[in-house]
């Protein structure tokens, strides 16, 4: 018999699953979703994945075999955290806090991980900052028999660029793939709206959806506002719009709320922001679409359009689309530096699978294993959580990235333009000058207010207390803090992550 003993996610394509695994259509979505783990693990063993498609981490207890069995999906946007205690059991979630509580485990920090923080701005690689407790990584399955632990990898992402195909065709493929997409990320008997910003990939999602409410957030500072481009695109999608405006002091409220259920500090200056609007839209829908992934696959950063320049140099800084803190400046800072603890080991492999493809293709694998699974669905899914929403994200799939895998760079990105391709195929249902913008990131106003004392306080009450002198040469963190209110805004992102460490650990450390 095969018990569901962990589950979080959401299987797209459950109706295929259904039919195939002869599963009863009518059961309750978590009745259905557990029947398609348990038919599905009894007809395809640790290939299982394979055959799915959407969002899931689960753990499954196999009577027969005596034995657990878990599973994170190929891009780890559910998490899954695993810790052997000293008695030889194992103790396992989707939750940090929950494991946390169980019988046997020891709280300890990490303090190793705080060296990476200060580079990445987010918790990458399979460690965490609790000593013991680790990620089960994207596209692996573990199996816990008899107090052994055997983890193995079922799907990486692999590049085989076919250069027989023009634009328009890989256009056609993207455009066609969605299409069949979409009609599983919702059932008919679900409602839904979406997130919308100015972009092309949240525009496309919404085209592509029938939806009929899109959410923003905003600043009344115009230059960051994405939020009027985005009532824009829903005016002319005929789609009704809710702009949520954050002020800066409801932006410095929700640190502490954000830290705590992220359950790891996270110094991406965004997540707050999407903090705020998860909680916005969860007061009139369940369930929000968003449009994550696409960046990774075909190419959307802005920093693509050097990967040539950077050539094989890329693999001696390139981790990931955060890099803040170099090495000499964490040796300043901190009070314990270890020089083998270094940002760019966790890339090497990646580094090693993709030898001998092109530089654009390199720093993609690199953001898809690193960048996507420690920052994006990271805060995607602890923050939508946290609000009672649930995200659903059509661009990621297997079945997207299957064509990107397979899309030679020159369609990604080119002199002039990124996501070319993906672009082009989103202008089959958006305007130009919707598919075709530029892109503006998620922009939020933080490098101005955190130099505003209305708003910093916080902030220097962190960098010098009692707490900060325990990891940090308080001289050295206060002179970039003051540096950076002298005028010197480019500061800014490391006095985020120092601070959001510090959030962080009060709460889990100081205050629990």
């Amino acid at each position: 018999m095969i018990k569901i003993k962990e589950y979080r996610g959401h299987i797209r394509n459950w109706e295929a699953l259904c039919k195939q695994l002869d599963i009863d259509h009518s059961l309750s979505r978590e009745n259905r979703e557990h029947a398609i783990l348990a038919k599905a693990y009894e007809t395809w063993g640790s290939d299982m994945a394979n055959h799915m498609h959407g969002m899931f981490a689960f753990a499954l207890w196999d009577d027969e075999k005596e034995q657990l069995f878990c599973l994170r999906d190929q891009f780890g946007t559910k998490p899954f955290y695993y810790y052997e205690t000293e008695d030889g059991e194992l103790l396992y979630g989707t939750s940090i806090r929950k494991i946390l509580e169980m019988p046997g485990f020891v709280k300890e920090l990490n303090e190793e991980m705080l060296q990476l923080y200060l580079s990445l701005t987010y918790v990458a690689g399979e460690n965490t900052f609790f000593r013991g407790l680790k990620k089960l990584m994207p596209g692996r399955y573990m199996v816990w028999e008899k107090g052994r632990l055997k983890i193995e990898r079922y799907w990486s992402p692999e590049f085989h660029p076919d250069e027989s195909k023009s634009l328009e065709e890989w256009a056609d493929e993207i455009h066609t793939t969605l299409q069949k997409i979409m009609p599983e990320v919702k059932s008919a008997d679900e409602s839904a709206e979406s997130f919308l910003s100015g972009g092309v990939d949240s525009s496309y999602v919404l085209a592509m959806s029938d939806v009929e409410m899109t959410d923003s957030c905003g600043y009344e500072e115009e230059r960051f506002d994405e939020s009027k481009l985005a009532q824009q695109t829903a005016e002319i999608l005929r789609r009704k719009s809710s702009r949520r405006v954050i002020t800066p002091e409801e932006y410095f409220e929700t640190v502490p709320y954000v830290m705590y259920n992220m359950e790891q500090p996270l110094g991406d200056a965004s997540a707050i922001v999407f903090a705020i609007g998860c909680k916005a839209a969860a007061e009139h829908t369940k369930i929000c679409y968003s449009g994550e992934g696409a960046d990774e696959f075909f190419g959307g950063y802005n920093m693509y359009r050097n990967a040539e320049r950077y050539g094989e140099n890329l693999k001696t800084f390139y981790v990931g689309n955060t890099n803040i803190m170099k090495e000499d400046e964490k040796r300043r800072i901190l009070k314990k530096y270890d020089p083998d603890v270094l940002p760019i080991e966790l890339a090497e492999r990646i580094y090693e699978e993709t030898e001998g493809l092109d530089p654009l293709t390199k720093m993609s694998a690199v953001d898809i294993q690193i960048w996507l699974e420690g920052d994006i669905y990271f805060n995607v899914d602890n923050m939508s959580t946290a609000a009672g929403l649930e995200i659903r994200m059509p661009l990621t799939d297997t079945r997207i990235f299957d064509i990107a895998s397979r899309m030679p760079s020159k369609y990604k990105v080119n002199e002039e333009q990124n996501k070319v391709a993906f672009r082009t195929a989103a202008a089959k249902v958006l305007p130009d000058e919707i598919a075709f913008r530029k892109k503006l990131g998620f922009i939020v106003p933080i490098r101005i207010w955190m130099a505003d004392d209305r708003y910093n306080q916080d902030v220097r009450e962190k960098f010098r207390s009692e707490m900060a002198e325990k990891f940090f040469d308080v001289e050295e963190i206060n002179g970039i803090f003051e540096d950076y209110i002298a005028g010197n805004s480019d500061n800014w992102r490391k006095i985020w992550t120092i601070y959001t460490f510090l959030v962080w650990y009060e709460l889990y450390f100081v205050k629990c």
